[in-house]
């Protein structure tokens, strides 16, 4: 058997954007087409978004309202804390959009022959074929440039940047520039966004092996040339950039006497960087040949087939390492070929980043973690100004939106309060701990934001209950709201989780200080979770406070995923009102995130036939498009990154489940998959575990890196002591656990 394929195919070229395939390395990202015809390269780079008024949008000026919305809603007023606004409507944060697109059009029209468009995980490289034209894209990770060349015998085109992209403002102010240079021949767009003084700029060098090239605006003309090669950039910038001193930057990327081969030593670096990031880690389900061998648009339509899992795993992780980099991904990863990207294309926090990037310790994408952490480090400032404006503490505290510029909690309304939202730095933290964890060392950048995050809590959590407990008040659980009150309430779930969680961890970061020990005992203050009258955990420990299960999120549900405070070793008595949560949880707009969200947690809970039932609803859904890209509702209807994203870490979850003193092999195994292999998963302990299964049993190999006792949870709910020594592997064969 040949194994998963790292790849996808399709024969024919994509009519929509929302199939280009795609590639990119955390700052450039492309979206190719792949028509012989008419050769379109959709740019994309993060810095990319439409400024507006929203730019400098400060957080609401409201600490001083603070004591008086905490005594109204500790009174009963249900609607107090709807009034708790500066009276703004609401700002949207600045809209991602794309940059433009490089057009190749050849004469001719339509030409006969075998075609095939294909793009290769493990390299990056997107490539169309027909008869002897070759095209040839990527996005090099080590030199931060596009790569694209075309090979063909006696190749005419006509070469230039377009902006005319679907949803493109009319009012930008547009340059265009073509010109012959010692470099080679220079494309150049300038786009100007209206009352700004901010302006992007594209510039392509075309390197042309043989044959005539002429300039004449906008474009350029190739005739009767072997080969071309362009090289593109993107620029964000204010005034005037200088695309000479650009062109020779570009031409310095190409070593002295490549110019029989230019393409070579750029690929080979890239390679050198992505190929060992992608190949980390990986999934065989043992996936029918045939099945594999097929086209994504037609093994998308085999939903229950494990190619399909296999290869919608590699996909998964290639996008989102793709779109890693300077930023984490957006709700559309690094993509979108239109300026009016959904909910503006932003880093939306109270969910998606957080699923999306869920898989970056155990399937070991540290580049990842890096983007996200980059994120988190360039708006602390901005953080502290919301902590200071809206509650009058220290300390920090995260939004819910963003646009990778501006950490300001400006976007909220009466529906969504999400300024009232206090945990959303936790959860912005927990994958960076994770990552500690796994590599067995804090950070120190993460342990200062800790710290952070603990001083708020301490000056935030001053109102207390009868019986001595901490409140959390203002609260809101994202983004849904009690059937008998507001939005804005008490005590939310997550809320009591997220603080708990932030000072203890905190606490273990800073051990041994006075800080520490006033972080525990804060910690130790909070509520307990309260169950409701159905037996499940309710989404509001508050009494009187009733739920509302049909919601897209589960925020309530928080300890038990991404936190270990709920689990059915530890607390099983919570574990089981959390079970019963989940089962009472709708759908809602089945919305991806919704789904898979589910599935994480039904992993956590041990529930496979749960796991499979949300899996079937996304694959079963309609929700991936021929680019293996996915979209936020059923019938590829919105573009977004969340299932295709999400989707490896839930296959990680139900396979492998690491604490940094636990591992649980096989935990929510659905019966749909009676056999595979997943190898190169991290664990929080410190080993790389490779692990395979049949219907007769499991061997897992475990590669340590430092010593420790761990205890090894089993599918059977077996439990024992294993000793693992840095450096020596250790085996468990079928039949020994």
């Amino acid at each position: 058997m040949s194994g998963p394929v790292h790849g996808t195919w399709e024969p024919a070229p994509a009519a929509r954007w929302e199939d280009a395939f795609l590639s990119g390395n955390g700052r450039h990202g492309i979206m190719v087409f792949g028509d012989p015809n008419l050769d379109r390269v959709i740019v994309n780079h993060h810095t990319l978004v439409r400024p507006g008024g929203d730019a400098h949008t400060r957080p609401p000026a409201l600490a001083a309202d603070l004591p008086h919305l905490q005594d109204r809603l500790l009174a009963g007023d249900v609607t107090a804390a709807e009034g708790f606004t500066d009276g703004r409507g609401l700002h949207w944060v600045q809209p991602f959009h794309p940059a433009f697109e490089i057009r190749l059009r050849r004469p001719g029209g339509e030409q006969p022959g075998a075609y095939r468009r294909e793009v290769d995980f493990t390299t990056g490289v997107i490539t169309a074929r027909r008869d002897g034209l070759l095209s040839e894209a990527f996005v090099s990770r080590a030199d931060d440039v596009i790569v694209h060349r075309v090979t063909e015998p006696g190749l005419t085109a006509d070469v230039l940047l377009n902006h005319q992209l679907p949803g493109v403002p009319n009012d930008l102010a547009v340059g265009h520039g073509a010109l012959r240079t010692p470099e080679g021949a220079l494309l150049n767009l300038r786009v100007r966004y209206p009352g700004s003084d901010r302006a992007y700029t594209g510039v392509t060098l075309a390197l042309v092996t043989g044959g005539r090239t002429h300039t004449s605006l906008p474009g350029i003309r190739i005739e009767g040339a072997r080969s071309l090669l362009l090289l593109t950039r993107v620029r964000r910038h204010t005034g005037e950039l200088d695309v000479l001193a650009e062109a020779q930057a570009l031409r310095a990327l190409l070593p002295e006497g490549a110019d029989d081969d230019p393409y070579a030593p750029l690929l080979a670096r890239h390679t050198a960087l992505h190929r060992p990031a992608y190949l980390r880690a990986g999934l065989d389900l043992d996936g029918d040949e045939d099945e594999r061998a097929l086209p994504g648009s037609e093994l998308v339509r085999r939903t229950k087939s494990p190619a399909l899992l296999e290869r919608l795993f590699a996909a998964g992780r290639y996008h989102l390492l793709s779109a890693s980099g300077m930023l984490p991904p957006r709700l559309t990863g690094l993509w979108t070929g239109d300026w009016n990207t959904a909910w503006s294309g932003a880093f939306t926090t109270d969910a998606n980043l957080n699923l999306q990037t869920a898989s970056a310790a155990a399937a070991a994408l540290p580049e990842v973690t890096e983007a996200h952490a980059a994120l988190i480090q360039g708006q602390l400032e901005h953080w502290r100004d919301n902590a200071r404006t809206v509650y009058g503490t220290r300390g920090v505290v995260a939004p819910a939106h963003t646009d990778g510029e501006s950490g300001h909690i400006h976007h909220f309304s009466r529906e969504y309060p999400l300024h009232l939202w206090t945990a959303g730095a936790d959860w912005l933290l927990k994958p960076l701990v994770d990552h500690d964890e796994t590599r067995g060392a804090h950070d120190p950048r993460t342990a200062a934001v800790l710290a952070e995050v603990a001083r708020f809590y301490e000056d935030f959590l001053t109102r207390t209950d009868d019986d001595g407990h901490l409140i959390v008040v203002p609260s809101y659980s994202p983004e849904n709201r009690p059937a008998n009150a507001s939005w804005g309430t008490v005590n939310a779930a997550m809320d009591l989780s997220a603080a708990r969680h932030a000072l203890r961890t905190a606490a273990r970061y800073h051990q041994g200080t006075p800080e520490a020990d006033r972080w525990h005992a804060l910690a130790d203050r909070l509520p307990p979770h309260r169950i409701n009258d159905d037996g499940a955990l309710a989404e509001w420990a508050w009494p009187g406070l009733q739920d509302s299960y049909d919601h897209r999120h589960l925020s309530h549900l928080y300890g038990v995923w991404p936190l270990e405070e709920i689990t059915p070793y530890d607390t099983p008595g919570l574990a089981a009102a959390a079970h019963r949560a989940l089962e009472l949880r709708g759908a809602e707009n089945d919305s991806a995130h919704g789904h898979l969200h589910h599935a994480l947690i039904a992993a956590r809970l041990r529930d496979g036939e749960r796991v499979a039932h949300a899996l079937d609803q996304v694959l079963g859904g309609d929700f991936f498009h021929a680019s293996l890209m996915s979209a936020h509702y059923p019938n590829r209807d919105v573009y977004n990154a969340d299932a295709a994203h999400t989707l490896p870490a839930v296959l990680i979850e139900m396979l492998v489940h690491s604490t940094p003193d636990r591992l649980v092999l096989l935990p929510a195994l659905p019966p749909t998959l009676p056999q595979g292999r997943l190898r190169g998963v991290r664990t929080r302990f410190g080993a790389e575990v490779d692990l395979s299964w049949t219907r007769d049993g499991a061997t897992a190999v475990l590669r340590p890196s430092r010593t420790v006792r761990i205890e090894l949870r089993t599918s059977t709910g077996g439990t024992r002591p294993l000793d693992l020594v840095a450096g020596e592997d250790h085996v468990l064969r079928p039949g020994t656990w």
